[in-house]
């Protein structure tokens, strides 16, 4: 005998966790969105790329000083991480910050990117290397 199935209130109704889980993500979500809203309009670009998909990696590749062929590098697995971690290295020195805080925009990009864009930091553009 197979025990009995969820009721159909267990069906439609979630279950609290998972509205709490929901809720933190879309907060850390929109947390996101502004950090870079914030960092793009900083930059001089508009602020409503950093919701464009792809776009907004065009965007942040003029940021950080590269060229835009770069953004097919993103699409290559495991050179994707390498590329990103190139790049969240240039957008911190193009805010005159330094290579800890842009390993902290590649691995924890929701703290670090609100902090840059709330922050008193000012865009300098990148330095020919």
């Amino acid at each position: 005998m197979l025990p009995p199935g969820p009721t159909p209130g267990e069906l439609t109704n979630p279950q609290p966790p998972t509205v709490m889980f929901f809720l933190i993500e879309l907060a850390i979500f929109v947390l996101i969105i502004a950090g870079f809203w914030k960092v793009f309009t900083k930059a001089g670009h508009p602020g409503w790329a950093a919701i464009i998909p792809i776009y907004n990696v065009y965007i942040l590749l003029k940021i950080a000083g590269r060229p835009a062929w770069w953004l097919l590098l993103f699409l290559i697995p495991l050179v994707n991480l390498i590329v990103g971690i190139v790049v969240s290295i240039d957008v911190a020195k193009a805010f005159a910050k330094g290579v800890g805080f842009g390993l902290g925009l590649f691995f924890l990009g929701f703290i670090f990117y609100p902090i840059l864009g709330f922050g008193s930091d000012t865009y300098t553009g990148n330095p020919p290397a």
